[in-house]
């Protein structure tokens, strides 16, 4: 797996989520049960991670739709 994704924005995270969903791009969302550990301030960002052979693709995607200042560098 490989890490794509770093925010705080959860509807950004959601967003980028169903892309890679329709796309058929497997993918994890790590840290997103944090919240009960941080209080719920959203401090600790959540992390996205794709299939490594699948890495490329949906960097493309995500990149197409308008997402790529978004995404963590390679």
């Amino acid at each position: 797996m490989r890490e794509i994704l770093r925010t705080n924005d959860v509807v950004l995270l959601s967003a980028i989520a169903a892309l890679l969903e329709s796309a058929g791009i497997g993918h994890l969302v790590l840290d997103q049960h944090m919240s009960v550990m941080e209080g719920s301030i959203g401090l600790l960002p959540r992390r996205l991670l794709v299939e490594e052979e699948r890495a490329d693709a949906a960097r493309a995607l995500l990149e197409g739709a308008g997402f790529g200042a978004a995404l963590v560098a390679p």
